[in-house]
This record gives structure tokens, C-alpha cells and sequence, in this order.
């Protein structure tokens, strides 16, 4: 006997989706929640999408088993720079080339056979989605959990725009292959450590996970307990703040150091001699990575 693949596939598949077998549903049995990471519709689905997702639908399909009511969803993680880059690499409106993918993926998904619940698709470049995110900014923006600060970002000036640290492939960004550098800009952030206390005594609850996973989660939080201390600098009206775990060792401080990027730095050697000498050292440390430039080899 051979695998008639694809007829006794489709018929399953197409028994499955008249049935509504995957769907979730009200009943009095136990909820269980299966969720993977939603995919970027920037391409085709690959071989590291199908070991994702066939691993979570592994699970889910088990906890059907054990008698779980279980909401296996899919969506799109379509709003932001890896579909808004695929469009101008292509020549293409974002929204047509988005859109594309998505049902070009979906149909992908559904091939496989994984128990999603199709009914609770959603996509993030949907208004119908992204009207919340929007409501959930203005809410963080009234509570004070949101605001702007001049900050120096990773800056691809052939794309135009700001790249995580995540594309940007030895010095050079991932799409264009330009050099990258750090800009100055005004931007929105999150103010994450007002939930720092809460992230790290809510660790005791993952309940399973490995001591190495949470002790860097813990690390990534980065929470340290000391004092703000303030030094007048000789000749300037400034003060330079400074942040210690050591306040007790005040009395042994020789000196100080100053990141390139410290908006005193201009205005402590304007004029001076070490002007030139400094400009270009900024502009040379503008084209290297944060993590080379704290190397001890760098």
C-alpha cells in the first residue's frame, strides 16, 4: 500500500474545517490557551516556521485530547519595519505585498494541517487591531508610562531609518548592506522599569523553567539598589549625576568617564584644545557596536 498524500489529506483537512473541529468553543471544560509567535508576512512560510509550528500544535492537539477546551490561534505580526523593508526591496505598496503574503501563507498553514482556529485570525497592520494598540499607548501615555528622550539609535542612511541591534550584521544593515551608525534622535519610550519589581518577584511563579533562563531574564531586568550622587565640575555650572551600588566609597573617586554620546561633553571641550580630537572620536565610535565598544580588545 502506498500514501495517497494528497487525497487522504484533503479529505481530512476538508472534514476537520465542516466539522469545526479546531474551534474553540463555551463548555464548562477546562480553558487552555496554545499560543506561537505570529509570523512576519514579509515572504513565504520556511522550514523554521514549520518546526515552530508544528511543535505548538503538537501540544495543542494533545490538550484536546486531555479534554481542554483549547483557542490555537494565528495572526500576523504584519505592522513594522520587516514588511515595510520587503515592500520597498520589491517595489511594492506595503499593503498590497502584506496582504499577498498573508493569504499566501495561510493557505501554506492550512497545507500543513495545523489546528488553528481560523476564526480568530488577526493582523496587526488590521485598524481593526491596531486601533488598541493605539488606545493602549494614549492610556500609557496618561499613566506617565510613556514619554520621549533624545537617545543615539542604530541608523541606516540608505534605508532611512532606525534598525534593532538585531539588523545590523557586522556594522552593516541587513537589508541594504550599508554601513550603520548612531543618530541622535527624539523618540517615544516605554517607562518598563516602573514593572522591574514586579517582573522579578513574579520569576518565582515560572514554575518549570530553567534556573539559567530566569537568572537571565533577571540579569536582562538588571535591577541594582543604590544612590544618585551629583558632582559640581570645576568651572561649569553643571553637576555630573552619577549612579552607584557603592556610596561608601565616595572618598576613593579619581576621576570619571563620560560616554561619547553625554550631552556634556560638547559643552566641556568647546573651545578647547581636545575639540577636534573628540569630534572625531564620536564620529568614529558612530560605526561601532555597542558591544565591541565596551570589549576590553576594542
Amino acid at each position: 500500500m502506498t500514501y495517497n498524500f494528497s487525497k487522504i489529506e484533503k479529505k481530512w483537512k476538508k472534514n476537520w474545517e465542516d466539522k469545526g473541529a479546531f474551534e474553540s468553543f463555551k463548555t464548562d471544560k477546562k480553558k487552555y490557551y496554545q499560543l506561537e509567535m505570529f509570523p512576519y508576512p514579509s515572504g513565504r512560510i520556511h522550514m523554521g516556521h514549520v518546526r515552530n509550528y508544528s511543535i505548538g500544535d503538537v501540544v495543542a492537539r494533545f490538550k484536546r485530547m486531555e479534554g481542554y477546551n483549547v483557542l490555537h490561534p494565528m495572526g500576523w505580526d504584519s505592522f513594522g519595519l520587516p514588511a515595510e523593508n520587503a515592500a520597498i526591496k520589491h517595489g511594492i505598496h506595503p499593503n498590497k505585498w502584506t496582504l499577498e503574503n498573508i493569504a499566501d501563507m495561510r493557505e501554506q498553514l492550512k497545507e500543513i494541517g495545523l489546528s488553528y482556529d481560523w476564526n480568530r485570525e488577526i493582523a496587526t497592520c488590521s485598524p481593526d487591531y491596531y486601533k488598541w494598540t493605539q488606545e493602549f499607548f494614549i492610556e500609557m501615555y496618561n499613566r506617565g508610562l510613556a514619554y520621549k528622550k533624545n537617545y543615539a539609535v542604530n541608523w541606516c542612511p540608505s534605508c532611512e531609518t532606525v534598525l534593532a541591534n538585531e539588523q545590523v550584521v557586522n556594522g552593516n544593515c541587513e537589508r541594504c548592506d550599508s554601513e550603520v551608525g548612531k543618530k541622535e534622535l527624539d523618540q517615544w519610550y516605554f517607562k518598563i522599569t516602573e514593572y522591574a519589581d514586579r517582573l522579578l518577584e513574579d520569576m518565582d511563579k515560572l514554575d518549570g523553567w530553567p534556573e539559567k533562563v530566569k537568572s537571565m531574564q533577571k540579569n536582562w531586568i538588571g535591577k541594582s539598589e543604590g544612590a544618585e550622587i551629583n558632582f559640581k565640575i570645576k568651572d561649569f555650572d553643571n553637576e555630573l549625576n552619577v549612579f552607584t551600588t557603592r556610596p561608601d566609597t565616595i572618598y576613593g573617586v579619581t576621576y570619571m568617564v563620560l560616554a561619547p554620546e553625554h550631552p556634556l561633553v560638547n559643552k566641556l571641550v568647546k573651545d578647547s584644545q581636545y575639540e577636534d580630537t573628540i569630534r572625531d572620536f564620536k564620529r568614529k565610535l558612530e560605526h561601532i557596536s555597542d558591544i565591541d565598544r565596551t570589549s576590553l580588545d576594542t
